[in-house]
């Protein structure tokens, strides 16, 4: 691998693990709250429980959204 090729996939790299570790910090930060949320609504009325597990999972798919990125660069890494 030439001396630019291995720059370049070095930078892929960097970049899907910014993309994962990116999208879970600001997946993290989102659920922290509405998990906060949630369970002082679950505290006042039983039945918020469901909405509420609901609520807190949803930021997740953002984190998916960073897995699949960081997975189409890795796959554009020259071998």
């Amino acid at each position: 691998m030439a001396g630019e090729e291995a720059i370049g996939a070095g930078l892929i790299a960097v970049g899907a693990g910014l993309a994962v570790g990116l999208a879970g910090v600001g997946a993290g930060m989102g659920e922290s709250q509405i998990g906060a949320a949630a369970v002082g609504a679950t505290a006042e009325n039983a039945e918020m429980f469901g909405k509420g597990i609901v609520m807190t999972v949803l930021p997740e798919t953002i984190v998916i959204f960073g897995l699949i990125i960081s997975i189409l660069l890795w796959l554009k890494i020259p071998s």
